[in-house]
C-alpha cells in the first residue's frame, strides 16, 4: 500500500510540474548553448544545463501550484489540479520547491561562477511571475521573461560571461511565450475578470488579446531575422525561421476568438514543435560552418 500510495504521489507530482513541457524552453536554452560554443558544447556542459532547466522550470510550476492553489480551487478548468483536489498537501508541494530550487542551484555552480551567483536571482525571476497576474495585465510577459531567460543562462554557462548578441534570442523567446500565453489566458478572460485577477484578455478582450499575440508573434520572427543576421546562420537560419513563421501562421488558424476548441493544440503541440524546429535549424546552421 505504501509503495502503490508513493507511486500515485510521484505520478501526481510529474503531473503538476508537467514536466514534459520542459520542451518548450529547453531547445531554446540549448540553442543559446550551441551558439555560444560556435557548435555542441562540452557532454558535461550539456549535461548541467539540462539539469538546471529541469530543476528549475520543476521548481518554478511547483510554485505556481502552490501560490495559486486557492485563485485554482474557483476557476473551474483549474479545480481539478493537485492541491485544490487534495491529490497533494500544500506542504509537501512548498518542500518539493524548495528541494528543486537547491538542485537548481547546485547545478549552476557546477557550471562556472558567474551562473552559481545569478541562480538566485533567476530563481527570484521564474518565482515572482507566480504572484504578477494580482497587480497587471501584463504578466504575461513575467512569463515571456521567465523562459526567455534560458539561453542567454546558457550562453553564460558556456562562456562565463555575456554577449549582448544573445540578449536578441531572449527578447524573441520573450514575445514568442507572451504571445501563446496570451491567447491561452482567453479560456479565463471572464473569471479573470470576476475575480480581480489580470490578463490581456480580461483587459481588453478576446478579440483584442489575439491582436496583441498576432504582433507579439510577428516582433518574434523579426528578432530571429535579427539574430541570424548577427550569428551569420545563412541560408539554413532563414530556413529555420521560415519554419518557426509557417507553424505560427498554422497556430494562429486553428483557434480565433470564436473558436478556441483546439486552443491546447495551438499551445502545447505547436509550441513544442517551433522551439525544435528552431533548435535544429540553427544547430545545422553552426555544424556545417566547420
Amino acid at each position: 500500500m505504501n509503495e502503490m500510495a508513493l507511486l500515485r504521489s510521484i505520478g501526481t507530482t510529474l503531473e503538476m510540474i508537467k514536466w514534459e513541457h520542459s520542451i518548450f524552453a529547453l531547445p531554446f536554452a540549448l540553442t543559446g548553448a550551441m551558439l555560444a560554443a560556435d557548435g555542441w558544447p562540452r557532454p558535461l556542459q550539456l549535461l548541467w544545463i539540462v539539469v538546471c532547466m529541469v530543476t528549475a522550470r520543476s521548481a518554478a510550476m511547483a510554485f505556481n501550484r502552490w501560490a495559486d492553489a486557492d485563485l485554482d480551487a474557483v476557476n473551474p478548468r483549474t479545480s481539478a489540479r493537485a492541491i485544490p483536489s487534495g491529490l497533494l498537501p500544500r506542504g509537501f508541494v512548498a518542500t518539493f520547491t524548495i528541494f528543486m530550487s537547491v538542485l537548481f542551484i547546485l547545478a549552476a555552480a557546477q557550471l562556472n561562477r558567474l551562473t552559481l551567483w545569478l541562480s538566485p536571482v533567476v530563481l527570484a525571476i521564474l518565482l515572482l511571475y507566480s504572484y504578477t497576474k494580482r497587480f497587471t495585465r501584463w504578466s504575461h510577459i513575467f512569463l515571456g521573461l521567465s523562459l526567455g531567460i534560458a539561453p542567454a543562462a546558457a550562453w553564460i554557462a558556456i562562456r562565463g560571461a555575456l554577449d549582448p548578441r544573445i540578449l536578441v534570442l531572449t527578447a524573441a523567446v520573450l514575445f514568442w511565450v507572451a504571445g501563446f500565453d496570451v491567447l491561452y489566458a482567453c479560456q479565463d478572460a471572464e473569471h479573470d475578470r470576476k475575480h480581480g485577477l489580470n490578463s490581456i484578455p480580461a483587459a481588453i478582450g478576446i478579440a483584442g488579446a489575439f491582436w496583441v499575440a498576432r504582433t507579439m508573434h510577428a516582433i518574434m520572427l523579426a528578432l530571429l531575422l535579427w539574430l541570424v543576421h548577427l550569428f551569420s546562420l545563412g541560408v539554413l537560419g532563414i530556413g529555420g525561421i521560415a519554419a518557426v513563421a509557417a507553424l505560427l501562421l498554422y497556430e494562429h488558424l486553428i483557434v480565433s476568438p470564436k473558436d478556441m476548441r483546439r486552443l491546447n493544440a495551438a499551445f502545447f503541440t505547436m509550441n513544442g514543435v517551433i522551439s525544435v524546429v528552431f533548435f535544429v535549424f540553427v544547430a545545422a546552421a553552426l555544424l556545417l560552418k566547420h
